[in-house]
């Protein structure tokens, strides 16, 4: 194990619970292990092809545990699209993000780079790597989706806020016998909604991997009025897709997302169910609610624990790998592995059994 490190650490993609108790749990174990400098980057990648950065003293990490956001700051910067833009020639792209990318990271004499993000931010972190840079990816986002890893921080607490915010609905809806729509972020993957919708008890859950029919869903709410349950709790995923659209490919979804009069999936499968029911339908979507604040006790040991295993795989030199927890053990997969998926919930996946066997709808039968 190196005896001393240069460690770059940025923050990239969207903000969730838990980054800076990650950062905190980078800086305190870099120092703790050995001779180390720290180099904050500001907003990303962004900020590594404009060159902003700072040293990062270890007392500077007191304080964020409990803190949500991101100290760094963040940005959606994407420094491989220019080259991967085929339509774009030499002079339209007039300087090399990557290269810039490059030129920083060794101006800023690190000995490797240790990007808390996505499943973008974990691509790009790959793709770096083989470009010659040493990159170590922390996965962090609400939605569980990348690959390679059991859990992500900011899941449990997003999973947390989605459930009250559920828990609140289910009054309203019992005092005005209402269907009380509630759409939550997942825009490939359901794992949030799933989770979410077990935890509070909703009676219809819809995800992306489980296209839905509106005659099951109508089928399902006349039921429960028959038996005496004036209202309903229906959960939806921002990327849940009907049957019909399941049927496209990729560009035709697409055009018939933006063709879609409402403005989201939750307001269109409400408009659907009044169409099919005629029940009174009202919605709820939590948005950046679901991103804010401080994260759980989960998150914080979750955080403290994937940072802390990033830097000692920087001082043990094991670059090109992203932290993970696998089986309930921390370890770390190969970043090329991670690069370019998505982790779905298998029709298979025992949550989705048990949702059924507690006589959840999720929109197929």
């Amino acid at each position: 194990m190196a005896k001393s490190r240069t460690i770059g650490i940025l923050t990239s993609g969207g903000d969730c619970p838990g980054l800076n108790a990650a950062i905190r749990g980078v800086v305190k174990a870099a120092y703790s292990i050995g001779s180390a400098r720290v180099v904050g980057i500001a907003d990303g990648y962004r900020g590594l092809i404009e060159g902003r950065a700072r040293e990062i003293a270890p007392d500077e990490a007191s304080g964020l545990l409990t803190m949500g956001g991101t100290v760094l700051g963040s940005s959606r910067e994407k420094p491989f699209d220019l080259r991967d833009d085929e339509a774009k020639t030499d002079s339209d792209v007039g300087f090399d993000k990557v290269e810039l990318i490059k030129d920083h990271y060794r101006a800023l004499g690190l000995d490797c780079l240790i990007a808390l993000g996505g499943n973008g931010t974990n691509t790009t972190a790959s793709r770096l790597q083989e470009e010659g840079l040493e990159l170590i990816g922390l996965p962090k986002t609400i939605d569980n989706d990348i690959w390679g890893t059991d859990v992500s921080f900011g899941f449990h607490s997003a999973v947390d806020i989605a459930t009250e915010a559920i828990d609140r609905l289910h009054s309203t809806a019992l005092s005005h016998n209402r269907v009380m729509v509630i759409e939550l972020m997942g825009h490939k993957a359901g794992w949030l909604s799933l989770y979410a919708g077990i935890a509070g008890g909703g009676d219809i859950v819809l995800i992306p991997e489980i296209p839905y029919d509106i005659g099951a869903i109508a089928r399902h709410l006349k039921s429960r009025a028959t038996t005496g349950k004036r209202f309903s709790i229906v959960v939806v995923a921002e990327g849940a897709m009907s049957r019909e659209e399941a049927r496209l490919d990729k560009k035709g979804r697409k055009a018939a997302r933006a063709a879609m009069k409402q403005p989201s999936i939750g307001y269109r499968v409400a408009e659907e169910i009044a169409g099919a029911t005629g029940m009174e339908t009202r919605v709820t979507v939590l948005g950046y609610l679901q991103r804010g604040g401080v994260p759980s006790p989960y998150d914080r040991i979750l955080s403290t624990a994937f940072g802390s295993a990033a830097a000692e795989l920087a001082f043990s030199g094991r670059f090109g790998r992203m932290v993970a927890m696998k089986d309930g053990a921390i370890g770390s997969v190969r970043l090329d592995r991670v690069a370019g998926k998505t982790k779905r919930v298998p029709a298979g996946h025992e949550y989705v059994d048990v949702a059924r066997r507690m006589g959840t709808c999720l929109g197929d039968e």
